[in-house]
């Protein structure tokens, strides 16, 4: 659609931890469903179907929009595992070796190599790659790995870093419920942590079946797994507000702080934070259509137990593998910075690891630290990799915020979210991310020139 044949450049959407929709990027979407192996036993059926099947589709993102800008080939390739690209006894255990980001960035060559032949690519097409969360890290890491494939690269909201114990996490979650300039408050974050007290209070008196009540559960939390479920469950709804902030979520952060601090209809001033949450919840469920809070542990394994392909939405057994195997995230409550409950503890969240894929909890550090040593965690002497982070992101935290060194590249949008420099502009955007987009704009074109440049100087060093 955009391409200028035949030497225009290649703009690389990187799939990360869940399929890649039509709305997310313009479709020369690739999926890469077969195995790496198989690659090299001649069938390669789906990525000829790919090149026979190019198709025009809804236009979204900011790198579309550049992409557009500079004429570009505009591609996806979707991370194997997730989405449509896995086989049909893909994620049985014994077949889940393959699921790394070290075989994810082997595919990106792979693919490389096929789309640069089905094209006719050649030196003359400058090749940048985008990506935000996990998929920004492999962006980040495919340029440093494979440093002749892709010229460029945009790493949006990446953490770069592994981290077992992720404590910080909830402590950015805490600091942005105060702050004021995206609708926080130090009342907001006081109510949030009075009502997490009254819950746990209600549930050491045993009253389990009015805290049910209350909070529309689907099972009654008797047993400790289960209120650790339903902790974790209500955190959920105010992590995901935070970290995806006026993104499209279901709330903000201005909007849930007002729930928990609204005194117009409070009677009961000792349950006032607990009932707040309550009404969260409320709103929670409704927006999102769900009947009732599942909070069953039990049900929580078995689901991650479940290897059929039921629908290709379906991401939560491969990530868990994925923190089990290489980078912990694990997002835990566990020192009184935390807003929420301490039930939510790194033990508890890693013996899952062993519950479902037979993977012992004292096996993790070892896994998040070769991890750490082969990418370089959150200095990983990256050159041309633009780092783009927001300053209400917990994940922030773990990715590359500061210009180390000459080789490190950043752009920091203080009032923004998790990924929000990825959408296209809207009317209500802040002036610091339509600021952060024009920097990453300047990023990308200057990459072009300079490629174009390289290449002009070697043309004439050959003559």
């Amino acid at each position: 659609m955009y391409w200028q044949r035949p030497d225009g450049p290649v703009f690389l959407f990187v799939g990360g931890e869940g399929p890649i929709y039509d709305f997310d990027v313009l479709a020369v979407a690739a999926f890469f469903a077969l195995q790496y192996s198989m690659l090299h036993r001649g069938r390669k059926k789906p990525l000829q179907h790919l090149v026979r099947h190019l198709a025009e589709r809804t236009l979204n993102g900011h790198h579309v929009d550049m992409a557009k800008d500079h004429r570009a080939l505009l591609l996806a390739v979707e991370h194997r595992f997730y989405g449509d690209s896995i086989n049909p006894d893909g994620l049985k255990t014994e077949n889940l070796a393959d699921l790394s980001s070290q075989q994810a960035l082997a595919d990106l060559a792979v693919v490389h190599q096929y789309i640069s032949q089905s094209f006719n690519l050649s030196c003359r097409n400058t090749w940048i790659s985008f990506g935000g969360s996990y998929s920004g890290s492999l962006s980040a890491w495919f340029r440093g790995k494979f440093p002749s494939l892709v010229y460029g690269a945009v790493a949006s909201s990446a953490p770069v870093k592994a981290k077992l114990d992720f404590s910080e996490y909830n402590n950015v979650v805490g600091l942005s419920l105060m702050n004021e300039a995206v609708g926080g408050s130090e009342k907001c974050l006081a109510k949030i942590r009075e009502a997490f007290v009254l819950v746990e209070a209600a549930l050491i008196d045993g009253n389990f079946t009015k805290v049910a009540a209350d909070f529309g559960c689907c099972q009654t939390p008797r047993n400790p797994d289960d209120q650790s479920e339903l902790m974790q469950n209500l955190a959920d709804i105010i992590m995901g507000t935070v970290q995806y902030n006026e993104e499209g979520v279901l709330i903000s952060i201005k909007e849930l702080c007002g729930v928990m601090t609204d005194e117009s209809e409070e009677k009961e001033a000792e349950m006032e934070a607990y009932n707040h949450l309550v009404k969260l919840s409320q709103i929670y469920r409704s927006t999102s259509q769900e009947q009732c809070l599942d909070i069953s542990y039990e049900k929580t394994v078995k689901d991650l137990m479940d290897t059929s392909l039921k629908t290709r939405k379906r991401a939560e057994r491969q990530w868990t593998y994925q923190t089990c195997t290489e980078f912990g995230f694990y997002q835990t409550c566990e020192d009184t910075a935390c807003p929420f409950s301490g039930m939510l503890t790194l033990q508890a969240q890693t013996k899952l690891c062993a519950t479902v894929f037979g993977i012992s909890q004292h096996s993790l550090p070892a896994r998040i630290a070769f991890t750490n040593s082969y990418y370089g965690g959150d200095n990983p002497h990256t050159h041309r990799v633009l780092y783009v982070n927001g300053g209400v992101d917990p994940w922030k935290e773990l990715s590359v915020v500061q210009d180390s060194s000459e080789e490190a590249q950043t752009v920091f949008i203080k009032d923004t979210a998790h990924c929000a420099d990825m959408s296209r502009e809207r009317l209500t955007d802040h002036h610091s991310l339509r600021k952060a987009r024009q920097e990453i704009e300047n990023h990308v074109a200057r990459w072009l020139r300079t490629a174009a440049q390289e290449k002009m100087n070697n043309r004439g060093e050959l003559l």
